[in-house]
């Protein structure tokens, strides 16, 4: 299974962009440390990543899936090139990638 539920935006300040969320919209925020917020109550998860080393160029599309290692062979089988390797983080494991068309996406499998 493979779903699109969550968009990381690329953001100078991570709260000041979850704090807009807030106010304009009544969305929730969750800072997750000093560089990252994720926002609830959008309809798909949001993130905001404001850690100049980590933060994408764009937003990022990630997509969920129950198996990270089949996605990442399905993803290199297609043509998909690997940019980021997997890796931990609260709640989960992701690696990034870039399609032939070049836009960069990520795969994330939950902790169960």
């Amino acid at each position: 299974m493979y779903v699109v539920d969550f968009v990381e935006f690329p953001s100078h300040s991570a709260a000041a962009s979850a704090r807009f969320c807030e106010k304009a919209f009544g969305w929730t925020r969750h800072a997750c440390g000093p560089t990252y917020t994720d926002v609830g109550g959008a309809g798909v998860g949001l993130g905001f990543q404001a850690d100049s080393e980590e933060r994408s160029r764009a937003p990022l599309v990630v997509i969920r899936t129950d198996n990270l290692e089949a996605a990442r062979s399905a993803v290199e089988a297609a043509g998909g090139v690997i940019t980021v390797e997997a890796f931990d983080f609260p709640g989960g494991r992701r690696f990034h990638f870039r399609e032939p068309g070049g836009c960069e996406l990520a795969v994330w499998q939950p902790v169960r």
